[in-house]
């Protein structure tokens, strides 16, 4: 029978929340701005050039949120250790038995269909985590990528030390190709984020949805308890199925 003693975690800090928003932001205008890049659609003005300078507006927003999206992912990597276990790095890889059994019950809840009970996890479960370290990986070959893209066109320092990577790939526009796939990437993981938190909101009832806001998560009291006396940031135990009221 399942518990209905319900304990409030403060699971998600607030350096956490803020780099989750800034980055989400961050994304929305590096997709937005870098579709109208490769895409520019052919204004009708009668105006002078010189005096409409939109597209170059649009490509100094670009650079610009690069910068700031470069720093925010910077800042998570240093909160990664200094942070809560929620936040730590370990859970960004398969490194105990636990998270791979979870990742299976979780695959058949959200992908398969083949159980409705989910996973029960006070920080992300551990498919997310996994996940997220994949965007991660994503996120370093755009910044490497974009700002090798941007130092032919620059006289700062710092995107000349990614010059060295429009080699790899034969030429800037074979490298453009990948960096703007990579942003169809970004943008179905968007998509997909979505809407798993809104369903795990629904089906698991413990306040995903507005943890990213306020911090703060239900869990039963005993898979809190089990949670401290382990140690560890996600549990690979999933409840049993509620009766219905």
């Amino acid at each position: 029978m399942p518990s209905h003693d319900y304990q409030r975690v403060y699971v998600w800090q607030q350096p956490v929340r803020w780099f989750h928003w800034i980055n989400a932001l961050c994304i929305v205008t590096l997709c937005t701005t870098g579709y109208f890049i490769a895409h520019p659609p052919a204004f009708m003005n009668s105006g002078e050039a010189a005096l409409n300078f939109w597209f170059g507006k649009l490509r100094f927003v670009h650079f610009l949120t690069a910068y700031v999206f470069l720093g925010n992912f910077m800042f998570r990597l240093y909160w990664s250790v200094v942070g809560n276990k929620y936040a730590n790095w370990r859970n960004f890889f398969p490194l105990t038995g636990g998270q791979m059994r979870q990742v299976a019950d979780v695959l058949k809840v959200d992908v398969v269909q083949l159980d409705h009970r989910p996973a029960r996890a006070l920080g992300h479960n551990s498919v997310a985590y996994f996940i997220y370290a994949g965007t991660g990986l994503l996120t370093l070959f755009q910044v490497a990528s974009g700002f090798a893209l941007y130092a032919p066109m620059s006289g700062h320092w710092f995107p000349q030390l990614f010059a060295w990577v429009v080699p790899l790939f034969g030429s800037e526009q074979n490298l453009r190709v990948f960096h703007y796939a990579v942003t169809w990437l970004f943008g179905v993981f968007v998509f997909i984020h979505v809407y798993l938190v809104m369903y795990h909101d629904y089906v698991e009832g413990h306040g995903v949805l507005t943890s990213i806001i306020g911090g703060w998560k239900f869990m039963e009291k005993d898979k809190v308890q089990a949670e401290h006396a382990t140690g560890v940031s996600s549990l690979p135990t999933k409840p049993s199925a509620p009766k219905n009221q």
